[in-house]
């Protein structure tokens, strides 16, 4: 699903091997076989590379990140810590975290005397995971129709009812409701969508663009059949369908 750039191609197998999965490599290089997360940077770091150019400005910066990212993780499996099975969201999830960490430290410190309120075991609200969570939203929010978006602002921001609604739209309460839930439902989808790393087979393509559909249990049955068997298949496809599936807009 979330394929490499073309100078990451996965190395070929040996004739008469199959290609080992995520899995095997992970639990490979906690064995110690470091050729194995060789073969993990080859097949992710296009990926990971585009990720993290998304969080930073400067090409060098994101360089930077991706190495520090694999650096972790490494250390992480070596310790008999991190994924069994799901490398790609686990390596993104490291990269992200890392980030978030970063710009913790730029930000200037504050010196007080009053530690009490750090006491209370307060969740902390990252203030940049919500800057991007609103601007996918943003995103999400102006690729709907113009009608959809209208029926979202006047219900969902406005607070207004179905009935309040259904003059401007020349609708029935119960057509105001139905088209509000289908927008809902769509906003979702492409909310889910932007989380994914643009993918390069065509087939992954394919499969991408229903992903988030999937995930929402939304999907045609024959649509749901079509992903069912690429994902049996595809390491990349699954990895990123465990990833949206960890998102709250999933459920």
């Amino acid at each position: 699903m979330t394929s490499p750039t073309t100078t990451d191609q996965r190395p070929e197998p040996a004739d008469g091997e199959d290609e080992p999965s995520d899995a095997d490599l992970v639990e490979a290089v906690r064995s110690g076989d470091t050729g194995a997360y060789g073969t993990l940077y080859v097949r992710h770091a296009g990926g990971a590379r585009r990720l993290a150019c998304s969080l930073v400005r400067d090409r060098a910066d994101a360089d930077d990140l991706v190495a520090e990212t694999f650096a972790k993780v490494l250390a992480t499996l070596r310790a008999g810590r991190g994924p069994a099975r799901a490398f790609r969201p686990y390596l993104y999830t490291t990269l992200k975290h890392l980030r978030y960490d970063r710009l913790r430290t730029e930000q200037r410190v504050e010196f007080t005397d009053d530690l009490s309120r750090y006491e209370a075991g307060v969740p902390f609200a990252d203030p940049t995971v919500a800057q991007l969570d609103r601007l996918y939203a943003a995103r999400a929010f102006a690729r709907l129709p113009e009608r959809w978006r209208a029926v979202l602002w006047h219900t969902a921001v406005q607070g207004e009812s179905a009935a309040q609604v259904a003059g401007r739209l020349g609708l029935t309460p119960g057509g105001v409701a139905a088209l509000a839930f289908r927008a809902r439902e769509r906003l979702r989808q492409i909310y889910l969508q932007q989380h994914l790393t643009p993918a390069t087979a065509p087939a992954c393509r394919q499969v991408a663009a229903r992903l988030a559909g999937y995930v929402r249990g939304r999907l045609a049955r024959r649509a749901r059949s079509t992903v069912d068997g690429h994902l049996a298949t595809c390491a990349d496809c699954r990895a990123a369908l465990d990833e949206l599936a960890d998102l709250p807009a999933a459920g």
